[in-house]
Parts: structure tokens; sequence; C-alpha cells
């Protein structure tokens, strides 16, 4: 019958603590669009306008 592998020590509560210190979410980032001032993520097509860099890409 195989063993499975069993911590020797337990985990302190700094180390637990430390190791889920990178597990916080982050607000997403959001810009408002120079044509119709709405809220959008960078880099993308304002999904209100259909305007991305001075230009109509999608009809919306």
């Amino acid at each position: 019958m195989a063993k499975h592998p069993v911590p020797k020590k337990r985990t302190s509560r700094s180390s637990r603590d430390a190791r889920r210190s990178h597990h916080a979410l982050s607000a997403p980032t959001l810009v408002e669009c120079p044509e119709c001032k709405t809220k959008k993520p960078p880099h993308r097509v304002c999904p209100d306008c259909g305007m991305y860099a001075g230009k109509q890409v999608i009809d919306a």
C-alpha cells in the first residue's frame, strides 16, 4: 500500500499568511473614453460608442 506525503510540522500562521499575500484581488483599471466619456478598460474598443484610437471600429 502506498504512503501519502504528510507534512512533518504544522505550518505557522505567519508562513501560511505570507504565502497568501499575493491572493488579494485588485479593482480593474478603467479609463474614460475620449469620445463618449464612459469608463472602459484601456487599449480596448469602447463598448458604448465603438471608437478606438479616434476611429469608428464597430457599429454600436
